[in-house]
């Protein structure tokens, strides 16, 4: 497992906030379960990996389709799931690319129950700003205890 970014170029605190409100959007957007404007947040050929998969998905389009495929199997489930991304460290590349390490927290709560921890992970994006938005380019999920 990869460890610790070593910042040696922080970005500043605007863009920091920035970053961290784009995580706070598309993190409540999977929350609600809409997984087209989750995907939106990548960029046109964004890859998303996890440890535990063979293969990453690759495209916006392909990301969309297999994300609003895991949505519909939970929604048969009846429960929420919660995203929390914390301890966001972030690395400039240039002047429209950054690196970001975090960790990532899934809580479920079944209706009428409570909430557990469903999984607990660590990040590793490297976002572009594309049209005065950030997007992932390359997502990498690492999955706790794996």
């Amino acid at each position: 497992m990869p460890g610790p970014l070593k910042i040696t170029t922080p970005v500043d605190g605007e863009t920091y906030s920035r970053i961290t409100q784009f995580y706070a959007h598309q993190m409540q957007l999977l929350d609600e379960r809409a997984a087209e404007e989750w995907a939106d947040g990548f960029t046109e050929d964004g890859v998303f990996a996890q440890n535990v998969k063979p293969e990453p998905w690759t495209g916006r389009a392909v990301i969309a389709e297999r994300m609003r495929a895991g949505m519909d199997r939970l929604a048969t489930k009846d429960v929420q799931r919660r995203h929390w991304f914390g301890m966001v460290a972030t690395e400039r590349q240039d002047d429209e690319t950054v690196l970001t390490r975090y960790y990532a927290m899934v809580y479920e709560t079944p209706r009428g129950g409570r909430a557990t921890t469903y999984l607990s992970t660590t990040g590793e994006d490297v976002l572009v700003l594309q049209d005065g938005q950030w997007r992932v380019k390359h997502r990498l999920i690492t999955h706790d205890g794996t």
